[in-house]
């Protein structure tokens, strides 16, 4: 998807066939020049691609990599766009608000301040009234890198995006210092003596161009998962998915044939005891989150610049969870209700998961605009509550959707898998839970211990940065992970499968390598995203692009383009692997991560191709697999 319909596109070069006399080319290939953005007043750097002699047009490439074709008198030299003499300049007081705007074809972040625009307006401007040129007269623009204004405008990227590793998650990086041509425009007033006037119309000056300027961007995102009708299916299909899991593993035999699963009495979908205990699980979760232990995290930088701080404690409060787990277990706690109750726990968690969609919905409607999210203001109120408005909703210091994300739902999965170990044992008559459930145990129990430990790199993911908190998340949260990804112990509590030694250590083993492949490719995305100018990444091989980003193309990020998935993928057939292959159900999240994993591919390919332009067809290049070495 190119913005504005034209990224990507490239012109034949040459000149008109049959023409006696070449036309004169002001600019030749390869000029950086300021090119206006249609529709508007406003200039910013680009870069001259090619001419086309018979339609008579600059094909230019902008920062952000948006190609797009424009007339001789829409260019002008970047020579009169140069510093002046600073012999009565002074810097801009730290006090001073500085404006946002949007940079041309960007909806992810912003690229050029506010500043930037009113100096590109006067510019314009021909000829000037009087007090135009004074007012002008009051102003220089000056060439600076962005880390020397007073707030970074640097954006990196947004869970174990979930993985979802756009902006893209999985590779790409912001480099923290750009080159000189990759740096922004910023305007810094000279302040004359004695001239209030001139400096309170520089202000309004300032602020009305910073909304032409978000007037001039263009639309947000495109709608994903099916747009306002897709909305409607994933409202009613998700629930009803999840009811049909449960209903199938808990039958004797929960074999295909045996379709649908026999309806249960309606008085069964309800426990009063199965609620209280929900909300008894999630108060304690929110305790342990609100105590002052752990780290105080920064998150990366929002639209506005803003850095919002995260308690990222997440595996104190795992360990906090198991002691008290295990206390209650020797206190004479059945946690075999868990397996006896699972439908009803399920229900519980959907009803929570709604009530907390419904509040974030009212409550969006009182967020500024910069709070809301970009792919969630569609104006259609099935499409938004369904992918969430807001983008970081706080209650004060409380972040309802970093809670949610790491937090009930990871440590509830570990909770169920322990209470069906449990289950296993006392129907089966074991001393012990099976080889098959140890594994699954401990497997799916590193997985989350590793999340929580590395807690502070969910906040370089696209869940944290870019989707907006509504039912999308809330039910992933709170319904979809603890009671769809424990089906392989549920499984197991009826059918333990027996393992030889060496089918025992062939998974271990694949287990191992998946973790070690998942494991490492995110420290080197996130370590790159964080500070890709550290000297100790300095050997790092990297793909510049046109927004001042790279591309990473070393280690595991030149193997794949997705490495991280490889590993998961491979940390999920190790979890099927104990249950055998009688059925197909303890499969089912081998086969739904492969289907969410490739449509999280595709969502990174259009977003950085729209992104990065033609960076990006090299990075393909240069990277030809997506997430299998020589098979995908």
């Amino acid at each position: 998807m190119g913005l504005c319909g034209q990224a990507g596109r490239h012109s034949s070069a040459g000149t008109e066939l049959g023409s006696t006399k070449m036309p004169t080319v002001k600019y030749q290939r390869g000029d950086m020049v300021m090119g206006r953005w249609p529709g508007s007043s406003l200039y910013y750097e680009v870069k001259v691609l090619h001419f086309d002699a018979k339609s008579q047009l600059y094909t230019v490439i902008y920062k952000d990599g948006t190609e797009l074709e424009l007339k001789e008198q829409d260019i002008k030299s970047a020579a009169g766009f140069q510093s002046r003499p600073r012999s009565r300049s002074r810097s801009r007081s730290p006090g001073r608000r500085r404006s946002r705007s949007r940079s041309p074809a960007r909806t992810t972040r912003p690229s050029c301040t506010a500043a930037a625009v009113a100096a590109a307006a006067i510019t314009e401007s021909t000829p000037p009234s009087r007090s135009d040129a004074k007012l002008k007269d009051s102003f220089e623009v000056r060439l600076i890198p962005p880390e020397q204004t007073k707030a970074s405008e640097n954006n990196g990227n947004k869970k174990h995006e979930k993985k979802e590793d756009n902006e893209p998650a999985n590779k790409v990086n912001e480099k923290s210092e750009p080159e000189k041509n990759q740096s922004r425009y910023n305007l810094r007033r000279r302040k004359d003596d004695g001239d209030g006037k001139a400096e309170v119309k520089a202000e309004q000056l300032e602020e009305k161009e910073a909304k032409m300027a978000a007037a001039a961007a263009p639309p947000s995102v495109s709608l994903d998962f099916g747009g306002k009708l897709g909305a409607y299916f994933w409202l009613l299909f998700l629930p009803a998915w999840v009811l049909f899991l449960v209903l199938k593993v808990n039958q004797e035999d929960p074999s295909l044939a045996n379709f649908p699963p026999p309806w249960p009495p309606l008085e069964s979908f309800w426990d009063a005891k199965a609620l209280g205990f929900v909300v008894l699980w999630i108060l304690f979760q929110v305790l342990l989150y609100i105590l002052p232990v752990g780290k105080l995290s920064e998150g990366m930088p929002l639209r506005s610049g803003e850095r919002l701080k995260y308690r990222t404690n997440g595996f104190f409060a795992m360990v906090v969870s198991c002691v008290a787990v295990a206390a209650a277990v020797q206190q004479g706690a059945d946690l075999t209700y868990i397996h006896s109750h699972f439908l009803q726990l399920a229900v519980s968690s959907f009803l929570i998961s709604v009530l907390l969609s419904s509040y974030l919905y009212l409550r969006s409607g009182r967020a500024a605009a910069e709070q809301l999210a970009l792919g969630g203001s569609s104006g259609n109120v099935a499409y938004d509550f369904f992918k969430g408005r807001e983008l970081n909703p706080r209650i004060k210091y409380f972040d309802l959707k970093f809670f949610c994300e790491m937090r009930p739902g990871l440590i509830g999965w570990c909770l169920i898998n322990f209470a069906l170990a449990l289950t296993e044992m006392k129907r089966q008559g074991l001393e012990a839970p099976s080889h098959a459930m140890i594994l699954v145990n401990l497997f799916q129990l590193l997985y989350v211990a590793d999340g929580l430990w590395n807690e502070e790199a969910i906040l370089t993911t696209m869940d944290l940065m870019h989707d907006g908190f509504g039912f999308m998340l809330a039910f992933g949260d709170l319904v979809w992970v603890p009671f769809t990804y424990t089906l392989q112990a549920y499984y197991l509590v009826s059918r333990p499968t027996p393992l030889s030694p060496p089918a025992l250590a062939a998974i271990v083993t694949l287990k191992l390598v998946g973790f070690y492949i998942f494991r490492k490719s995110n420290s080197e995305k996130n370590a790159f995203r964080r500070n890709p100018s550290d000297p100790q990444l300095s050997h790092l091989k990297t793909i510049p692009t046109a927004t001042g980003r790279s591309l990473l193309v070393s280690g595991w990020w030149g193997v794949v383009r997705h490495p991280n998935y490889l590993g998961d993928l491979l940390m999920a057939l190790a979890w099927s692997l104990p249950c055998g292959f009688s059925h197909l159900l303890p499969w089912y999240y081998m086969i739904y991560f492969i289907i969410l994993l490739v449509h999280r591919d595709s969502r990174d390919m259009s977003e950085c191709r729209r992104k990065y332009g033609s960076a990006w067809d090299e990075y393909c290049r240069t990277v030809r697999y997506r997430i299998i070495p020589r098979v995908y």
